[in-house]
């Protein structure tokens, strides 16, 4: 027997009573919330408002900005009293979350202008609605029903614009079994955008990071009175630069309550092993800014070990608090702030070097000091010995194998230090004995920290989606045998089978990829050879579009601090600068020269840095559509990387979602082979199902190695755990999924040819089609992205839906798809939730070069050439433009104007695009003149009308009553003629706005 929403809300009911929560079964409406807020409101604050100056204070504190109301919840406030005098307030007890009244509401209705959506289950702290609940049954798609959640509270004239629910923080979804929580946010940090980037979703862990997903048990842990105190309060972190509310993850969580109790009970030192892409930036801050408030602490330092990450740790961690860390210039800043007694210089962030010459007499600057009779910032700092000081170290495995360790625990013998690293040292992948003590040699991670404090391994992370799985292709020069480990293989060849494989490795050049080489001259002949291949590539291919290549390593000779600090971990690059550096600064030189010509900039060897964070910036754009970038720099020949080669640079540390692709030419092991791994598996969305390596040293063994030292407790599962599918497993299951969609064709009494699809009947079957194609394409999408296929296996693949039949299948998916999405189901209808659940993802059928000026390009192609001789047949181009979600508003439009041309007319590009849109302004012009007569309106205003809306991209209703005044129609007759003409102008006002959002139309949609 199926149970039913309202058995699992009477569960969660009685479990929240269980909790101590109490339940208030009268507050049913805005009226009662607000009455009650009332009420303890002034319990809290220990005054009486009158009704006129509680009228007023909801309008002071009501808002539909979450970020201000989300700053108003936890801070003292001020208010003006009739009187004149002030009253200083808070909403609920910040000082002590867990003294805070904790009610459950259920079904509560808020009524506003135009909404009047009811809400399952909301907690209120202290009358202050800040946790909603949404429940569904079993078969309901968790994702779907937050998406839902997005959708409602996105929507003009919503209930958190207007109410007291403005000030919701937290948004549960569960069907009993799954259970996911997210942050409320405002609406460009809280939407699924085109690109189906999501917004982060949540399910909560034990310390052991085992999933807690069952309702039940998601309630003991996550909705305990103190606990979720404690989240919204001290677990919450709000992004000041970008306006945005941050939740921990619960490893997160876990980590930063580890650390403050190991500091509170003053129990030595220790590190977190969280993985590379787990956010420790932001748990590092979180326990950082908690040490704040802890009186017996003097300061709190945050170590980095390179410049580069100094700036970009100091710049991250005021962009969860602005202004919370000062930038220190230099040494003599440092110790400054290290000897201030403001505030603001509690919480430091250094690099290494830095607090190394001020601890190091024997430092130039600190004999300078002496030689001038000035106190040695040692000496300074001697009064700071005695005090507890707490250091936190970014990446603790490099910036602290070295004398720095042993320094810092000499002169600051109460200091308690603790590291986070992605990648420990163990007894296997240490290097050397590198710290020497009277009575112990320290090695290991452990060695230096003492205890590890929690772990959050990539296996972890893989499995909680919040990294990708890798594919690893060990290259085979003659299609069977890779190269023995370590074996180098001809760089020409390696550059020829790159030019092969890139394409499907990065989706269609979708993302972009890292070669990393094993010296700078490697790299520089790389570069070359890059040059020349592509060159001839063109010669017998004029169709063949060049690879952007980029190539980074560090100057030699004389260089600024900042490229001196770069190198100190560069240990390749800082060896093989010493021989022949001349060549080297030429070739570099050389290389920045081709980059400034590619990419229209004016970079220097002297500002080398300038340089690396424009590549950097760069990679990083890849998301961009090449039409926007050339709207930014019209002047540039060239705006995306496709691949950058790199000794030692960008393979720690470096972070982009749209790099996928590691090209690996140089040998790896241990943690270097997973930092330079990690640099690819980045969660983006559908389209990106894998990090890629494409190994050319044969380093399976290296690879397993690597991946049994660091998989933590489920060591025996982690190969599975960490690497997709082989090729043979993935077509298996293509071939399933489409005899799936046969058989569901079959059912439907058709043959199984992609037209049929169009004469399925009612929506039942339509999205029976959309669940079985989408099986298909994202099996598809993964398999095309796999570079290690063979001959054999392509033609598998081909056999199983060949292109044609795939292309036409996938433009039926769309049509269908837009057909669904567009539906207008009547409220209450029972066709609705089944309709409401369905998630397209259409963002699996957009290609990457398919784009509006390539479609342009074949038409004209189409149109210049003669019968039979274009690239594409009228039928082909038709299928192609159909078959791509980009094109899911304009299909129609590009379609009737393809076939309105002929074959061989001779039109170029540019006559193409001008027709084109000549042909839509007419064929817009004749849909709506025709509108208008339908409904007895002047064109001229109708059109006006539409501009109106499309320009502003808002709906106005007043607009809207003032275009259908000169009817003179009665109220009822108003309405329904209202109704009937936006039931026609909202698809085409969405349809013109191509997939671009129009604010107000909501309530048509409904």
């Amino acid at each position: 027997m199926t149970i039913t929403e309202h058995q699992i809300e009477q569960g969660l009911l009685a479990k929240l009573g269980d909790l101590k929560y109490s339940y208030r079964p009268e507050i049913r409406d805005r009226a009662a919330l607000e009455a009650n807020f009332r009420e303890k409101f002034q319990q809290l604050n220990r005054v009486n408002l009158t009704d006129e100056e509680f009228s007023r204070l909801l309008e002071e504190i009501v808002t539909p900005d979450v970020f201000t109301a989300a700053q108003t919840l936890r801070t003292r406030n001020s208010f003006i009293r009739e009187d004149g005098t002030p009253l200083n307030y808070t909403l609920v007890n910040i000082e002590d979350w867990c003294k805070n009244s904790f009610e459950v509401v259920n079904q509560l209705r808020i009524n506003t202008d135009n909404s009047h959506h009811r809400f399952d289950v909301v907690l209120l702290i202290n009358g202050v609605p800040v946790v909603q609940i949404e429940l569904k049954t079993l078969g309901i798609n968790p994702r779907r029903a937050i998406e839902q959640i997005v959708e409602y509270k996105n929507a003009l004239g919503n209930g958190f614009t207007r109410t007291l629910l403005c000030f919701m923080q937290v948004f549960i979804v569960s069907n009993r079994v799954s259970t996911y929580y997210f942050a409320n946010n405002n609406a460009r940090h809280f939407s699924f955008n085109a690109d189906e980037r999501f917004l982060p979703i949540y399910q909560f862990a034990a310390l052991d990071n085992t999933k807690i997903t069952g309702l039940d048990e998601f309630a003991d842990a996550f909705l305990p009175k103190c606990t979720l105190g404690q989240v919204i309060s001290r677990y919450m972190v709000l992004v000041a630069s970008e306006q945005k509310l941050l939740m921990m993850r619960p490893y997160q969580i876990y980590a930063v309550k580890n650390i403050v109790k190991c500091i509170e009970e003053n129990s030595g030192n220790g590190y977190i092993w969280h993985t590379t892409g787990s956010g420790k930036t932001l748990t590092s801050f979180k326990a950082s800014t908690l040490l704040k408030a802890n009186p017996n602490i003097e300061k709190c330092l945050f170590v980095v070990d390179r410049k580069d990450l100094d700036r970009q740790t100091r710049e991250e961690f005021n962009r969860f608090q602005e202004g919370c860390v000062e930038s220190n210039t230099n040494t003599g800043e440092l110790v400054r702030r290290m000897l201030s007694d403001d505030a603001a210089d509690k919480v430091i962030v250094c690099t290494i070097q830095k607090l190394g010459l001020a601890l190091d007499e024997g430092s130039k600057r600190n004999k300078s000091r002496e030689k001038h009779g000035l106190s040695t910032y040692a000496e300074q700092l001697e009064a700071l010995r005695e005090k507890r000081i707490v250091f936190i170290f970014d990446e603790c495995h490099r910036s602290q194998f070295g004398d720095n360790h042993q320094a810092i625990k000499e002169f600051f013998p109460k200091a308690q230090l603790f590291g986070f690293t992605g990648t420990p040292i163990f007894e296997d992948n240490a290097s050397v004995k590198q710290i020497s003590g009277e009575t112990q040699t320290f090695k290991t991670t452990q060695d230096l920290f003492q205890q590890s404090l929690h772990e959050y391994t990539i296996t972890h992370a893989i499995e909680d989606r919040n990294v990708l799985r890798f594919h690893v292709d060990y290259y085979k020069p003659d299609g069977k045998n890779p190269p023995k480990p370590g074996e180098t293989l001809a760089k020409r060849a390696i550059v020829d089978a790159i030019l092969a494989k890139h394409d499907a490795a990065t989706g269609g050049r979708k993302f972009n990829a890292i070669l990393a080489t094993a010296s700078i001259n490697d790299a520089i002949a790389y570069n070359a050879l890059f040059e020349e291949a592509q060159a001839k590539k063109l010669q017998v291919d004029p169709g063949f579009v060049p690879l952007n290549i980029a190539a980074v390593f560090s100057p030699p000779g004389d260089v600024s601090a900042d490229v001196r600090q770069l190198q100190e971990d560069l240990p390749t690059e800082l060896e093989d600068n010493k021989q022949e550096p001349d060549s080297k600064k030429a070739a570099l030189q050389a290389i920045i020269a081709r980059y400034n010509a590619r990419f229209d900039t004016n970079h220097r060897i002297e500002e080398f840095d300038l340089y690396y964070q424009d590549v950097q910036q760069r990679i990083k754009d890849q998301q961009w559509p090449d039409a926007d970038l050339r709207k930014a720099n019209p002047k540039a020949p060239q705006h995306k990387i496709d691949i950058t080669i790199v000794v030692d640079m960008l393979l720690t540390g470096f972070d982009s979602k749209y790099l996928n692709t590691l090209y690996v030419d140089k040998n790896l092991k241990h943690h270097g082979l997973i930092q330079a791994f990690s640099r690819t598996n980045r969660v983006l969305n559908d389209t990106k199902p894998f990090g890629h390596i494409l190994d050319f040293r044969g380093q399976q063994e290296a690879v397993d190695a690597a991946i049994a030292l660091f998989s933590g407790a489920k060591a025996d599962d982690a190969r599975k755990i960490w690497l997709v599918d082989k090729a043979p497993a993935v077509i298996e299951k293509l071939q399933e999924a489409a005899l799936s969609l046969q058989s569901f064709m079959q059912a439907y009494g058709l043959s199984g040819k992609p037209e049929e699809i169009a004469t399925l009947k009612g929506d039942e079957a339509r999205i029976g089609f959309v669940d079985a194609f989408k099986k298909v394409q994202k099996l598809q999408a993964q398999l095309e992205q796999y570079t290690d296929l063979t001959p054999e296996q392509e033609a598998a693949i081909q056999a199983i839906l060949p292109p044609d039949e795939l292309n036409a299948f996938r433009g039926q998916y769309l049509e269908t798809a837009r057909r669904l999405r567009d539906e207008q189901a009547k409220p209450g209808d029972d066709k609705r939730e089944q309709l409401e659940q369905l998630d397209f993802e259409f963002v699996l059928f957009a290609s990457a070069t398919i784009d509006y000026d390539y479609i342009m390009k074949l038409i004209a192609d189409f149109s210049t050439k003669k019968p039979g001789k274009a690239t594409m047949s009228r039928e082909q181009l038709v299928s192609l433009i159909a078959s791509d979600a980009k094109f899911i508003d304009e299909c129609e439009d590009i379609t009737e104007y393809v076939m309105s041309l002929k074959a061989g007319e001779g039109l170029d590009e540019r006559a193409i695009r001008v027709g084109y849109q000549q042909f839509k302004a007419v064929k817009a012009a004749r849909e709506l003149t025709e509108l208008a007569a339908k409904y007895g309106l002047p064109s001229a205003a109708l059109q006006s009308f539409v501009d109106g809306v499309l320009e502003r991209r808002i709906f106005d209703g007043e607009q809207l009553t003032e275009l259908l005044a000169p009817l003179e129609l009665g109220w009822k007759a108003r309405t329904q003629k209202e109704l009937a003409l936006m039931s026609e102008l909202v698809p085409m006002l969405k349809r013109r706005a191509g997939g671009r959002d129009i604010s107000g139309l909501q309530p048509y949609e409904d």
